[in-house]
């Protein structure tokens, strides 16, 4: 609900501060008072008025800006998820909702909601889904088809099997661009995996191990330069341990005579160990020698073996090893890419065998379409024609007994180019008000009274089903007599109340509804009675004109009353005529 509005030199009006109830809330004034800018501010403030030259014509004469602010109040989750989603901030059910609008006299403007900045497509979207206003036709929820559809979804209790028509609608069309991809991709998808086959196969028949370069590389070495290495081992050998001159021996006799040293000092026990220690180490460096020795007798053929072996290796190290992956060993990063065109020759093998699988998926897909779609197509239709009954019973009411309403269907095949995820219906809502005129859609219907009364049917045989429950009308008494203001006024109270006709916070049935009136019928029914008022202070070019609301009660509201029926100065019998109409409304 519309808690409060509070606007700020917005034309005529200076300051003005509106506190709303719940029920049906009557704005009355005389003409040229200034009710059709509360519902101009309104439209401000949820961005169904924009900015620019537009806006900036509202800015009170003298100041360098205009402000509207709202208090909106949301009872359903539902809702406030909604909201929050479009507005991108926490929106918790039953918690104060400050919009604010701010237009410089420049036409810039600016939009807050609980002191966020938000857009002014945001701001459009949140207010679709705060308040229906019954005046501009181009603003009204009801007027679009696709709210048609969801109401008269609501109204055949077939909300949940469209939700299955549209999840089945996804998923079928997920599976045919799924399918599409894989078709076009056939030739190229064919091409990669021939490549991943030929590379893994080159890479498996090396069959390279972790570690293995370097060990090759290493042999590789050492069959090289075989003969030097031969040669340079024979001769440190020889001068250990061969020869006159060999080390060896030169090192024993020396340590022989420290030995018989030793005998005549002991203190040099310790260089006759550092000797004998030396000699020792020597010793099994010959032994190493000769066993290093032993080894360089390989067969001639072994070099050319590990010649072809290392160049296999950088071959394959050439060409697949990645050098952020390769790391201190190249043959890893071989490895690496192994693994992963293993992975992605996995990966198209299988879409290769998943495209049989597809036109399956999308051949159970259609037929779950075909059954769920025209059983909800049978479910609509059934719904309106039990809608057009209850509709142009209202009409009836509503003094408008030739009118007739009617629910235009019309169905599609499944694989028609306009079926969406809603169905295979397209829907529009057909109203013709007078004998020998042709339906039209309720976004042709040229008159603003008219409109407001068909739109006043609809929403009380949907009201359990609507979840806008801030609706305002401003036109619905647009050339009518007393007994239909009377009875537009009832209908507008119970609409209000709810179901039962009772006001109740409780009642999730219930709307508010904010009615701009001339007519004392309409405005007797109401729960909450403003009067906007016009006031000219100053005197000469120095002349101001405000605009002022205030809540009537008691006399003052009898007063309004009887002025509305009978002008200024109305007579006693005109007051007493306007306490009967509260009283008897008041028993209803």
């Amino acid at each position: 609900m519309l808690r409060e509005l509070h606007i700020s030199n917005l034309a005529i009006i200076e300051k003005v501060d509106i506190e709303f109830g719940r029920g049906l809330n009557v704005f009355t004034g005389q003409t040229g008072a200034g009710k059709s800018l509360i519902l101009g501010a309104l439209e401000l403030l949820l961005g169904l008025r924009g900015g620019g030259e537009d806006a900036a014509m509202f800015v009170r004469p003298g100041s360098s800006e205009a402000r509207v602010s709202g208090v909106f109040e949301v009872a359903r989750a539902a809702t406030a998820e909604a909201l929050g989603q479009i507005l991108d901030q926490e929106i918790a059910p039953a918690e104060p909702i400050l919009m604010t609008r701010r237009v410089l006299a420049s036409g810039r403007s600016s939009v807050s909601v609980n002191g966020n900045a938000v857009t002014a497509a945001m701001l459009r979207q949140a207010g679709e889904l705060l308040v229906d206003i019954h005046g501009q036709h181009d603003q009204q929820f009801l007027l679009k088809n696709a709210n048609q559809l969801q109401i008269l979804d609501a109204f055949a209790d077939a909300l949940e099997l469209r939700e299955q028509f549209a999840a089945v609608f996804s998923e079928l069309r997920h599976s045919r661009q799924r399918l599409a991809d894989l078709k076009a991709s056939c030739q190229t998808r064919d091409d990669q995996l021939d490549l991943y086959r030929f590379q893994m196969e080159e890479i498996d028949a090396a069959a390279p191990e972790a570690g293995e370069y370097a060990r090759t590389k290493s042999r590789y070495s050492v069959l090289k330069n075989l003969a030097r290495l031969k040669e340079q081992s024979l001769a440190v050998l020889g001068g250990l341990a061969e020869g006159d001159e060999a080390l060896l021996d030169n090192l024993g006799r020396l340590s022989a005579a420290v030995k018989d040293l030793v005998r005549l000092d002991e203190s040099l026990g310790a260089l006759a160990a550092q000797l004998e220690q030396g000699e020792d180490i020597l010793r099994d460096a010959a032994r190493e020698l000769e066993r290093y020795q032993d080894k360089l007798d390989v067969d001639e053929g072994q070099f050319e073996k590990i010649q072809q072996r290392l160049d296999e290796l950088n071959a394959i190290i050439h060409k697949y090893a990645r050098a952020s992956a390769a790391g201190d060993d190249p043959l890893e990063a071989v490895l690496e890419y192994r693994r992963a065109i293993g992975e992605k020759a996995a990966a198209l093998e299988a879409d290769s065998q998943s495209l049989e699988g597809l036109e399956e998926e999308i051949a159970k897909l259609q037929r779950r379409l075909g059954q769920i779609g025209p059983e909800l197509s049978r479910r609509r239709k059934d719904a309106a024609r039990r809608l057009k009954t209850l509709v142009e019973a209202q009409f009836a009411e509503l003094e408008m007994p030739e009118a007739t309403f009617d629910v235009e269907i019309v169905t599609r095949k499944a694989d028609d180019a306009g079926v969406d995820a809603t169905g295979l219906d397209a829907v529009d809502f057909l109203v013709r008000t007078n004998p020998g005129q042709e339906r039209l859609a309720l976004r042709k219907i040229a008159s603003g009274g008219e409109l407001s009364r068909i739109m006043l049917a609809l929403k009380t045989i949907l009201a359990d089903k609507d979840q806008i429950t801030v609706l305002v009308f401003d036109e619905i008494d647009a050339n009518i007599g007393d007994r239909l203001g009377a009875t537009i006024g009832r209908k507008m109270r119970a609409l209000a109340r709810g179901a039962a006709g009772r006001k109740s916070a409780a009642n999730s049935h219930a709307h508010q509804i904010i009615c701009i009136t001339h007519l004392s019928q309409i405005a007797a029914c109401a729960d909450h009675h403003l009067q906007i008022r016009k006031d000219v202070a100053g005197s000469g070019d120095g002349r101001q004109t405000s605009a002022s609301v205030c809540v009537l009660e008691g006399d003052a509201r009898v007063q309004e009353l009887a002025e509305m029926m009978a002008g200024k100065n109305p007579t006693p019998a005109t007051l007493t005529h306007a306490r009967q109409l509260l009283a008897a409304n008041s028993k209803t």
